[in-house]
């Protein structure tokens, strides 16, 4: 018989590693993850399925699920463009023995932790400074200056939630920040 899943959240500043280290422990099958699906309302973009890449809901469909209570965090993004993660899809995950792993920002994982206590994990994925996250979206070469300025000013207030979570990783080394966030994830779960 399976044990029901627990819940990882994982946030970060933009620009910090995080989907990379997600992306690096996501098959592993000793931490049995699944990642949870978000809702939006955005329409579908080519090749998008429902159900797969998002579950697409109407405007209205999402506010009737933030009326009934049936989401662990949301936001709207644009006016009527919301995403938002379903209590529904973390207790699909969970009922089948997976652990769900939340991709969130930074005050949505503060939130979700909240919301489940002990149940959930909270990981924030840190830069090994400010100056380092600038010079690694300068770097990449796709976004201006202001842009980035931009980023890096919203990094700096992120940072400040981090005491927040129960673990933090400083991404200075991929390789050690993906194994440490992994070892992480697998001494939570094996937790009873």
């Amino acid at each position: 018989m399976a044990n029901n899943g627990k819940l990882i959240i994982i946030s970060a500043p933009s620009g910090t590693g995080k989907s990379t280290i997600i992306g690096r422990i996501i098959d592993d099958p000793a931490l049995r993850l699944e990642f949870s699906i978000s809702a939006t309302t955005r329409s579908p973009r080519e090749g998008e399925v429902n159900g797969v890449h998002y579950h697409f809901l109407s405007v209205e469909e999402f506010k009737d699920a933030i009326a009934n209570d049936g989401l662990v965090e949301y936001e709207e993004v644009y006016p009527g463009r919301f995403y938002g993660t379903l209590k529904s899809e973390i207790a699909r995950i969970q009922e089948k023995g997976n652990n769900a792993i939340l991709d969130i920002d930074v005050k949505g994982g503060v939130n979700v932790k909240r919301m489940y206590g002990d149940n959930a994990r909270s990981i924030f994925i840190m830069p090994p400074s400010i100056e380092t996250l600038r010079q690694r979206l300068l770097s990449r070469a796709t976004d201006s200056i202001e842009a980035i300025n931009q980023r890096v000013d919203k990094a700096a207030f992120e940072l400040t939630f981090s005491d927040k979570f129960d673990k933090q990783v400083v991404n200075d080394d991929l390789d050690k920040a993906v194994e440490e966030t992994r070892q992480l994830i697998l001494d939570f779960i094996k937790q009873p």
